[in-house]
This record gives C-alpha cells, structure tokens and sequence, in this order.
C-alpha cells in the first residue's frame, strides 16, 4: 500500500535555501515544492495541499507575516515554521500568537527543522 508523503512548502527568496532544503526535507519523507515569493505560493495551486508551510519572515513583496495573515483570512489552516536571517526572538511571540508551529533563525538544525515539521505535522 502506498501512503502519501505529507506536502511541505518552502516559500524563500533565497535561492540556496530552495535548493537545499528540498533535499533534506525528502531524507524526511516528505514531497515538497518550492516558491520564490508569498504572491507565487498563494496563486498556486498547492495551497489546499500543503500540509506544512516553511515560510521566510523578510522577503521582497509580501513578507512572511504578511502571507500568514492572508491565509487566515481566507480561512487555510496550515501550519507554518517560519525561518529567518534575523534573530526571532523580537517577533517569535507575535508569530506563534498568531497560530505559526515554530521560528528559527538561519542557519538552524536539520534537527531543529525536524522538530519543527514534525510538531507542525502532529506527529514524532
């Protein structure tokens, strides 16, 4: 029997960062797809898929806050680790207030990043 693997997207303007967390979030056991900018995930049709959103605080356009807001708004639960060049902890408690899994500051753990997911996803 084939189980669907959990769908993570990673939003990121950072290019390295789309090329190589893909690699390890498939060492998880994971699909995933990758978007360049907020505007390009929330047009796409992966929206209603994604089971975890790896999402940057600070890009160009529409920040991560942003796009977590317009989520909300139109009422998609999706649980989002928000990761950041800048240090989280000034807008960490902000974040999580507003329903985000985790914040980690760049460069983070694949073991940080697993928990992170994992307790996004509900599972161990």
């Amino acid at each position: 029997m084939i189980t669907k693997r959990p769908l993570v997207s990673v939003v990121d303007d950072d290019e390295s960062v789309r090329e190589s967390l893909p690699d390890l979030l498939k060492e998880f056991g994971l699909s995933v797809q990758t978007f360049s900018s907020g505007e390009e995930f929330l047009a796409s049709q992966y929206v209603s898929e994604t089971a975890c959103l790896i999402l940057d605080v600070a890009m160009p356009g529409m920040s991560g806050p942003a796009v977590q807001q317009e989520l909300l708004q139109r009422q998609k639960k999706i649980p989002i680790v928000f990761i950041t060049a800048q240090e989280c902890e000034a807008i960490r408690p902000q974040l999580l207030e507003r329903g985000a899994t985790e914040c980690l500051s760049k460069p983070f753990s694949d073991t940080a990043l697993r928990e992170a997911i994992n307790a996004a996803l509900g599972t161990k």
